[in-house]
């Protein structure tokens, strides 16, 4: 069992920037990938973007690229999502998941955190 916790959301202007951390109780396996992903008002919950653990190769949904960053600290065992130049449709909880596929699709991901909410205002 692997437990997550995410912090770092809050309320910002659009235009700012914040830093998502997803920390976790356990080190990940050599195959492991965290992922972000988000849910919006009244929408599906939908990727974000993934890392993987060893070697550190991201992927982005195309809604962020360019505008946020997963990066991760293996020592410390936690994710990070910089969110820059944030926009009002980027207002969502932010959920961090783990799993052991390179994979989008959030069937693929076994241990979730509890999210953290990210408002940001036009």
């Amino acid at each position: 069992q692997v437990e997550l916790v995410e912090s770092g959301g809050g309320s910002v202007q659009a235009g700012e920037s914040l830093t998502l951390s997803c920390a976790a109780s356990r080190r990940p396996y050599s195959n492991s990938v965290e992922a972000w992903f988000r849910q919006r008002p009244g929408k599906e919950r939908e990727f974000v973007a993934l890392i993987r653990w060893h070697g550190g190769s991201a992927f982005y949904a195309d809604s962020v690229k360019g505008r946020f960053t997963i990066s991760r600290d293996n020592p410390k065992n936690v994710v990070y999502l910089q969110m820059n130049n944030l926009k009002p449709e980027d207002t969502a909880v932010y959920y961090c998941a783990r799993g052991s596929q390179y994979e989008s699709d959030q069937r693929a991901y076994d241990y979730w955190g509890q999210g953290t909410q990210v408002t940001v205002a036009s």
